[in-house]
């Protein structure tokens, strides 16, 4: 049932809202044979892995959506539509480019790589006959860029880790005779899937992988509502909270209690 409410109700949700303006991207995991033709352009690794995602002035967190299919005769005279595919849509990334250029290079360079694999002494890229021939997938595609989206208080985080990415189209860049503005360069990254959350070592070994919540948060959530919906005291309650064998309380205290022993 709809009832009026107070500005005061619903002031928490809206003034905790995430904003746009705080994220980062971080490439990472380029194929060795990528880095090796990256780096005879000019480019290290430090600007690959630093620099680069620094420079990306405008970025896209990724989609997908499910292919369907059409399914008649499960049931009478009903269509059922039912998913078969998941497909990723393609990323769109902005770049400020420096003045030594080194973002139109890293971009240029990692493309050319991609239809490189002819190249040799006879084929040069200079000749007027010069064809291309495609490089193997795993000696161009990416496993480790990644997209970290947080906001100002740096509480939370959001990560995406994109899977087989690479970039397809590098749009032309208009430079012009007016006022000076700061030069920037667009390319458009397809990738075979991504993950959403966290899949490190650690973050595996936490039980925090793929945004699960640590048991250790789960506990403290459940003891805090348990807390708050006590009307009246119940056995192993203080005013300080619950208390007792295998609360977050006594786990503190024992810590505690170690601590104070090592020093």
């Amino acid at each position: 049932m709809v009832r009026p409410r107070r500005i005061s109700d619903f002031k928490p949700t809206f003034t905790n809202l995430a904003q746009t303006s705080h994220y980062q991207v971080m490439f990472a995991g380029l194929p060795l044979l990528l880095r090796q033709h990256l780096r005879v352009r000019g480019l290290d690794s430090r600007f690959i892995t630093e620099t680069a995602g620094l420079l990306c002035n405008s970025a896209v967190l990724p989609g997908s959506r499910l292919a369907t299919a059409d399914i008649i005769g499960n049931h009478m005279g009903v269509s059922e539509k039912m998913a078969h595919t998941r497909l990723f849509t393609q990323i769109q990334l902005e770049f400020y480019v420096d003045n030594e250029y080194n973002t139109l290079k890293f971009l240029e360079h990692w493309m050319e790589f991609i239809a490189n694999g002819s190249t040799s002494r006879v084929n040069r890229q200079s000749n007027k006959d010069y064809y291309m021939r495609m490089e193997y997938p795993h000696d161009y595609k990416c496993d480790e860029t990644k997209i970290f989206k947080f906001d100002r208080d740096y509480n939370k985080e959001i990560e995406y880790k994109f899977i087989g990415l690479f970039p397809i189209d590098l749009t032309s860049t208009q430079v012009r005779y007016e006022q000076s503005e700061v030069l920037k360069a667009t390319a458009t990254f397809s990738f075979d899937r991504y993950l959403m959350g966290k899949y490190d070592s650690y973050s595996v070994s936490k039980g925090t992988s793929g945004n699960r919540e640590s048991v250790l948060n789960r506990q403290q959530e459940f003891e805090g509502e348990l807390e708050r919906s006590s009307t009246t005291e119940l056995p192993g309650t203080t005013r300080d909270g619950l208390d007792g064998t295998a609360t977050i309380r006594e786990n503190n205290r024992i810590t505690n209690l170690i601590r104070r022993k090592l020093a």
